[in-house]
């Protein structure tokens, strides 16, 4: 099994999909609990939500589960949101704080060390170098990072989520310009609602990358499952004609990105 599924374009954008894959080895499997094997926190369908929406973006998948490492979260271990429940680099319990290993057989640090080389870097390894090619390229270059989560998860969050969720890092990983203008895609767009920098800040990814000084500007957006499934509990469906309304909002971020991308590239040659 290919760790990292790897599509490159020619756009200054790269999509990130971090937590889409569901593959788990038999290893990691067979210690899993009946509940962890259900793989319940999987962003489902979100590359295919997403797919030819820019048809010339790169786009980054992780194939492998979250449960055997979150590719979101900072390899070191330390927490996106101190303070607040939260689930960790590796998981040891799902979004409703629900056991996800067999007792005693969660992993331990020396486990958590093996997943990291084993599926952590390779993710990053990826992404860091089509981040340098696509900046190399047009001297700038804007990772998206594509989630999703249920609308309603009391262990994490109080009350029902906005459908986007925008996360900037309080505005220090991209453009002003980019966070105000996806913003305001979001908030015109009719039936959905909006939060730019609320309970989902972004994770270690866009806060990692996301050094608009340096010509790389990140920002993740986070999605309620409820605006593309037919249901937001198994067999969590694809809803087509739910997700369509959706992929035009999404299809306006994406080539307002990019033509963003290319006004800073130009500023910047200048």
């Amino acid at each position: 099994m290919e760790l990292v599924e790897l599509s490159r374009g020619l756009s200054p954008v790269i999509l990130a999909f971090p937590h889409t894959g569901t593959w788990v080895p038999d290893d990691i499997r067979a210690n899993l609990n009946e509940e962890g094997r259900k793989l319940r926190d999987t962003d489902w369908h979100v590359h295919e939500l997403y797919r030819g929406l820019l048809p010339a973006a790169t786009t980054v998948r992780a194939t492998f589960h979250r449960y055997c490492i979150d590719a979101n979260r900072d390899p070191a271990g330390t927490s996106l949101y101190p303070g607040q429940n939260t689930t960790g680099l590796v998981p040891l319990t799902d979004f409703d704080d629900n056991p996800l290993w067999i007792e005693g057989r969660a992993p331990d640090a020396d486990e958590i060390a093996r997943r990291v080389e084993r599926f952590h870097a390779p993710y990053h390894q990826v992404l860091a170098a089509e981040i340098e090619r696509v900046k190399a390229r047009h001297g700038v270059a804007v990772l998206y990072d594509c989630h999703s989560i249920r609308s309603v998860c009391p262990f994490l969050f109080e009350g029902v989520l906005p459908d986007f969720s925008i996360g900037t890092d309080n505005g220090r990983t991209c453009d002003p310009l980019m966070e105000q203008e996806v913003g305001a895609i979001c908030m015109a767009a009719e039936g959905f609602s909006t939060v730019v920098n609320g309970r989902f800040r972004g994770g270690w990814t866009t806060r990692h990358y996301g050094r608009p000084k340096e010509g790389v500007h990140a920002i993740q957006m986070e999605l309620t499952q409820a605006t593309h499934l037919k249901s937001e509990t198994p067999p969590f469906d694809y809803d087509v004609e739910n997700a369509a309304r959706l992929r035009d909002v999404l299809k306006k971020i994406l080539q307002r990105l990019e033509a963003l991308a290319f006004e800073i590239a130009a500023r910047r040659g200048g």
